[in-house]
């Protein structure tokens, strides 16, 4: 054996503190959102604290609101793949446009370790110019009614939850500001108006059977609309008053025939249909006490005391689509101050088949220019009997985040868990297996090499103590199994190895799924087959080598309880990222550390695994709890005999033949020797007794014909 040169140890620890001071340059603190605001909004004059329900900043240029800003900590905190929210500035306008978003803080190890933090800010640079009531998707093929928005190799995870908690945050902040309706949840095709349905009707009739609907405020209901606010005393009613009536509006959809020629007569009512251009429909409203339409219209302008919401469009009227309502001739209707009908155009897209309503807007003077309004809605349902109204189309349930993961990722979820089954099944048969040695191992390279490719460099399925650690942080805090079923890929593999370091400890993960360690083997094997030279340290040093990944986890346990940014950030002592979740396309001393380790790989089998991992560490930890033993031993395994000791390439069996169970990888090669008669000398002195224990065949000699014994 060839000594093992310990100053390459050295030059290890040098070079992973070079590797973490490089990483640290990308560590920034939380930033401002002020200045952020300023750069969105370069015209407002007036940004104010962050105040209401949600907390927004409203942002205005003089008197005019331009746009709203927010947090999403403040309205989604949504954990990434640290456990940690990415905190995110969104700026959007009022009418619900995003303007930009930036990033605030975040703890994410995959950008701490590698990706530039641009790489971020290009990410959520996409925003501006979608609306907030877009349905955005990171990556995936291009599907009607979506908007697909390009992901971040290496983060997407990471860059999901980020747009999860945009879409969220500004949903929830469009709604309460009036911006988007929360009434959309159905999706009503376009209907048509029955041309030829008409019945004569009374105005009760229409009223008592929906036809006609009512908005009713009385002084009460108006006050109390503005309590906590600066006009709460203005204009406000007496005691005696509170009951009085406020606003008393009726409207209908008047072009639908029993409403409207009830209410106009044939004549008015043929009048107002043929002035209707395709796809324009006719609203009515009558009313008393608060005007609708409003003291200061003037020609030209817009009401801006009522406006139709229909879907997530809110439709107003200009004075071009507003006719004056002379009379009306149904029998018993009451007597209104204000009669009008109103056009809805057809850019507008009305669907005369979906539930619409009538917005009332309310304002109160609180100064010479300063005012503060509040609105009130009415509800509007078409009859069945009036129109065609095609069966309603009900959306997809909203997925959630981590049911759109795992809908995405189905093929490999799959195709993991058949490798997973077939693994198990391995182990279970493996006594068979370990007699057809040629078969065994090809399998085993076979299996390995799926490990390298597919697990690791395709699905990104490449654990890491970093886990643990974010496990463990949940599990004292608030728990959530969302943090971790994020990942398909990394959430299946903890459980494989959740379950094999209970049945067969460490060995399992480690040595068929793990794949830096797959990488290695593999590595190893083609080195040896060109005949490279094996370092092999003697057995005293090489136990006292273990302790290096123990200490190695220790002082990461250690750092992770005080910062899990920090340990985060440590752990790159750990290649896995450098390997399989970038690529090598990183800066130049993870490069140069991650092939380090591989080169030294090709002279001793799997080093990094056997002195320096510490998730080999942790998983170690359960083999005091590992359930079964299927590693078969002799007595004479070690005294005297030392065959399987000297071929475990990992040396993973003591001198004395018992197999380190925290250090074997479960490659199944001193199985194979235990079954070998060639292989394993007390199998083959033990094969030789039974052999001269029992006669074999008797031959007959033909000089003369003499039985004799003859034993092989």
């Amino acid at each position: 054996m060839i000594r093992v040169p310990f100053k390459a140890i050295g030059l290890f620890i040098a070079l992973w503190s070079f590797v973490f001071s490089a990483n640290a340059l990308f560590v920034s603190p939380p930033k401002d959102p002020v200045p952020i605001i300023h750069e969105l909004f370069p015209d407002a004059t007036d940004i104010g604290e962050k105040t209401g329900e949600p907390l927004i900043w409203t942002i205005k240029k003089g008197d005019e609101v331009i746009g709203y800003a927010f947090e999403t900590d403040d309205h989604e905190k949504i954990p990434a793949y640290s456990g940690e929210p990415v905190n995110m500035l969104v700026a959007i306008d009022t009418e619900g446009t995003y303007l930009g978003a930036k990033v605030l803080e975040h703890h994410e190890p995959i950008i701490l370790a590698g990706i530039p933090e641009s790489k971020l800010h290009e990410f959520v640079e996409q925003y501006p110019g979608l609306h907030v009531s877009d349905r955005l998707k990171v990556g995936g093929n291009q599907t009607e009614g979506t908007i697909h928005i390009d992901g971040l190799s290496g983060a997407t995870v990471t860059v999901m939850v980020m747009n999860v908690a945009i879409v969220k945050s500004a949903t929830q902040v469009a709604r309460a500001l009036g911006i988007i309706s929360a009434s959309q949840e159905i999706i009503q095709p376009m209907g048509t108006i029955y041309p030829d349905v008409f019945e004569k009707a009374d105005w009760q009739t229409l009223v008592g059977d929906g036809s006609i609907r009512k908005l009713y405020l009385n002084r009460k209901t108006v006050d109390e609309a503005f309590v906590g606010t600066e006009a709460e005393h203005v204009d406000e009613a007496t005691a005696e008053q509170k009951q009085d009536m406020f606003a008393e509006i009726y409207f209908a959809q008047v072009n639908i025939p029993t409403i409207g020629r009830n209410l106009l007569g044939d004549s008015e009512y043929e009048y107002l249909v043929s002035n209707l251009k395709e796809g324009e429909h006719a609203v009515v409203l009558m009313g008393n006490g608060y005007s609708f339409k409003g003291s200061g219209y003037v020609r030209g302008a817009i009401f801006d005391r009522i406006q139709i919401l229909q879907n997530s469009e809110a439709i107003a009227f200009r004075d071009l689509d507003h006719t004056r309502l002379p009379d009306i001739y149904i029998n018993g209707a009451p007597r209104f101050s204000e009669r009008s009908i109103f056009i809805v155009r057809a850019h507008h897209d009305f669907n005369p088949a979906a539930d619409w309503q009538l917005e009332l807007l309310v304002r109160r003077q609180t100064g010479p220019l300063d005012s503060i309004f509040t609105s009130f809605k009415g509800d509007y349902h078409t009859l069945e009997k009036y129109v065609d109204r095609p069966p309603v189309i009900m959306p997809e349930p909203e997925l959630t985040l981590v049911q759109t993961v795992w809908k995405e990722k189905n093929t490999e979820v799959i195709v993991l868990a058949i490798l997973m089954t077939i693994l198990m099944l391995t182990l279970f048969f493996q006594d068979v297996l370990v007699k057809f040695p040629n078969f065994l191992h090809n399998f085993r390279h076979g299996f390995l090499v799926i490990t390298v490719v597919f697990i690791g460099w395709s699905w990104g399925g490449q654990l890491s103590v970093v886990n643990v650690f974010t496990f463990l942080q949940a599990f004292m805090t608030e728990f959530s199994w969302d943090l971790f079923l994020l990942d398909p890929m990394i959430f299946m593999l903890w459980c494989a190895a959740a379950v094999t370091v209970l049945l067969f400890g460490r060995a399992v993960y480690c040595g068929w799924l793990c794949p830096f360690g797959a990488l290695q083997e593999l590595l190893n094997v083609f080195a040896r087959y060109i005949k490279l030279p094996q370092i092999e340290p003697p057995f005293a040093v090489h136990e006292r080598l273990w302790a290096i990944k123990y200490l190695i986890l220790l002082g990461l346990f250690g750092l992770s309880m005080e910062s899990l940014a920090t340990a985060e950030q440590f752990a790159e002592i750990e290649p896995f990222k450098t390997t399989f979740l970038l690529k090598f396309e990183r800066e130049w001393p993870f490069v140069i550390y991650a092939l380090g380790l591989l080169f030294i790989n090709l002279f001793n089998r799997k080093f990094f695994c056997r002195y320096m991992c510490p998730l080999g560490a942790a998983l170690s930890t359960g083999n005091s709890i590992r359930l079964f033993s299927w590693l078969k031993r002799r007595p004479e395994c070690g005294q005297p005999c030392k065959t399987c000791a000297k071929e475990c390439e990992i040396q993973a069996i003591h001198p004395d033949g018992t197999i380190n169970m925290r250090e074997c990888h479960y490659c199944l090669d001193c199985q194979v020797t235990y079954f070998n008669e060639e292989k394993c000398p007390p199998l083959k002195k033990l094969a030789r007794k039974k052999r001269q224990s029992s006669p074999s065949k008797v031959k007959v000699r033909n000089e003369d014909r003499i039985p004799a014994v003859v034993t092989e």
